[in-house]
C-alpha cells in the first residue's frame, strides 16, 4: 500500500462537524483562529478502500434497506480474528448505532431503575450521562494515579478500596479498555482482577473496547473475552471500527454477548426498541475491516505515534504542566495541578490566549479535576502549533 498523506490539513468548517462548527459556540473560541482538540475524532480522511465503497453506493444511487449482513459478519470475524486473535461466532453479534446507544441498551437490557453502575473513574464522560439518563446511580470507583515514576503518572486499578465502597445495590461495571482517557492499555493480570471484581458483587460486565485498534509499539491490547474466558456468563463487549478508521459519524458499533441467556434478554430490548443498521456505515465497515485497512492503521499509528512524542515533549516543556504517558488511544491526558493554577485561570489561557478546545477533566469524573485532555489525531503542523502556543501563554511559568 502506498504511504498515506497525513500530513495535509482538511477543512473541516461548515460541514456540520461538532468539533470545528460547534467550537465557537460552546467555547467562545474563534473560528478565525480556534484549533479544536477536544471531540475524540481524527483530522484525516479515513483509508481509500472506504472512500470507494461509497463511492460505489452514490454510482448505484438508490439507498434502500441494508439486507444480507454475511459480508459485513465475514468482515468483522476477519479483523478480530487477524488483528486481535479472537475467534467470533458471527451469531453473536449485534449492530448498534454506535457504542453509546449501546451502553444505553445494556443498561435497558440488564439493570433496572435505581441500580448502582460502577465506572473506574475518571472515564469516558459519556457514560456517566447516559447512566443517569437511564434512572440509574453512578457508582464511582476512583483509579489510583500512580506517581512513583514521575511525571504525570499512571492509572493502577485499587481492587481492595472498592470492594469495600460497593453497597450491594450495583448491578453493572462498565469498563473502557484501553482506558479514555488515561491511555492505558490494561494488563491480562489487571484484566483478570477486575473479573473477579465483577464476579465477587454479582456485576454484569460491559467491556467498551473501542480503542483496541489503537495502540502504540511496546503494548498489546488483550480482548477481554480472550483474557478471562470464564466470564462469558456475564460478559458483553463493545466494539467498534470507528475511532479505528474515523468514520465515528456512521454511528456503527457492535454488541457481541457469547452467553445465550445475556444474548436473549438483550435481542429483547433491540428488538422492542426497533434497532437496525444504517447502510452507509455497513458499507464502510465491512470495506474497512480489509488488509487495506489493516495497513492503513499501521501507518496511522506510526503517525500519531510520532504526535504523541513531539506532544510529550512540548508539555514537559512547560513547568507544572505533566502529560501521562500513552500507552494507546490519540488523547492526551495532560495534569495541570503542578501550575497552581485554578481551572478558571487554566482555561483563560488555553482556550481564552491559545485558542484551543479541550475536554475539561472534572468531566470524566473523580480524579479528572486538574486534567485537560487534548486530541492529537491531526496534521503535525498542527500538533507543533498547538505546542507552541501554550509554551508562549505559559511563557512567564518557564
Amino acid at each position: 500500500m502506498a504511504r498515506v498523506d497525513f500530513d495535509t490539513p482538511i477543512n473541516r468548517f461548515g460541514t456540520h462537524c461538532v468539533k470545528w462548527d460547534m467550537m465557537q459556540t460552546l467555547y467562545g473560541i474563534p473560528h478565525d483562529r480556534g484549533l479544536a482538540m477536544w471531540v475524540a475524532d481524527m483530522e484525516f480522511r479515513p483509508p481509500q478502500v472506504v472512500q470507494d465503497a461509497l463511492q460505489k453506493m452514490l454510482d448505484h444511487g438508490v439507498y434502500g434497506y441494508f439486507g444480507d449482513e454475511s459480508r459485513y459478519l465475514e468482515a468483522l470475524t476477519w479483523w478480530m480474528e487477524n488483528r486481535h486473535g479472537w475467534k467470533i461466532d458471527p451469531a453473536h453479534i449485534f449492530t448498534t448505532h454506535g457504542l453509546v446507544n449501546a451502553v444505553g441498551l445494556a443498561l435497558q437490557a440488564f439493570t433496572q431503575p435505581g441500580d448502582g453502575v460502577v465506572l473506574m473513574t475518571p472515564v469516558y464522560h459519556a457514560f456517566a450521562r447516559v447512566i443517569r439518563a437511564s434512572g440509574r446511580e453512578v457508582v464511582e470507583c476512583a483509579l489510583k494515579n500512580d506517581t512513583s515514576a514521575g511525571g504525570a503518572g499512571r492509572y493502577v486499578l485499587d481492587i481492595a478500596a472498592w470492594d469495600a465502597q460497593l453497597t450491594g445495590r450495583e448491578t453493572m461495571l462498565i469498563l473502557c479498555s484501553p482506558h479514555n482517557p488515561g491511555g492505558r492499555v490494561w494488563t491480562g493480570d489487571e484484566l483478570r482482577q477486575i473479573a473477579d471484581f465483577a464476579k465477587r458483587h454479582d456485576l454484569i460486565l460491559v467491556s467498551d473496547e473501542i480503542h483496541f485498534d489503537l495502540t502504540f509499539p511496546g503494548h498489546k491490547h488483550h480482548v477481554m473475552a480472550k483474557a478471562c474466558p470464564d466470564i462469558q456468563d456475564r460478559l458483553v463487549m463493545l466494539t467498534a471500527t470507528t475511532k479505528t478508521f474515523n468514520i465515528a459519524g456512521a454511528h456503527t458499533g457492535n454488541v457481541i454477548i457469547a452467553d445465550p441467556q445475556l444474548r436473549a434478554r438483550f435481542a429483547a430490548v433491540m428488538g422492542a426498541l426497533g434497532i437496525s443498521p444504517n447502510s452507509f456505515g455497513m458499507h464502510m465497515v465491512t470495506a474497512a475491516c480489509s488488509p487495506e485497512g489493516a495497513d492503513w492503521v499501521d501507518q496511522l499509528m506510526t503517525y500519531i505515534d510520532g504526535n504523541r512524542r513531539l506532544f510529550d515533549a512540548g508539555i514537559a516543556a512547560i513547568p507544572g504542566l505533566k502529560s501521562m504517558p500513552l500507552e494507546a488511544t490519540y488523547l492526551s491526558w495532560v495534569d495541570y495541578s503542578g501550575t497552581g493554577l485554578s481551572k478558571a485561570d487554566m482555561l483563560a489561557r488555553v482556550e481564552g490566549q491559545a485558542a484551543i478546545a479541550t475536554n475539561h477533566g472534572d468531566s470524566f469524573g473523580k480524579g479528572g479535576e486538574s486534567f485537560l485532555r487534548f486530541n492529537i489525531a491531526a496534521p503535525r503542523a498542527q500538533v507543533e502549533e498547538a505546542i507552541t502556543r501554550l509554551q508562549a501563554v505559559f511563557a512567564d511559568l518557564q
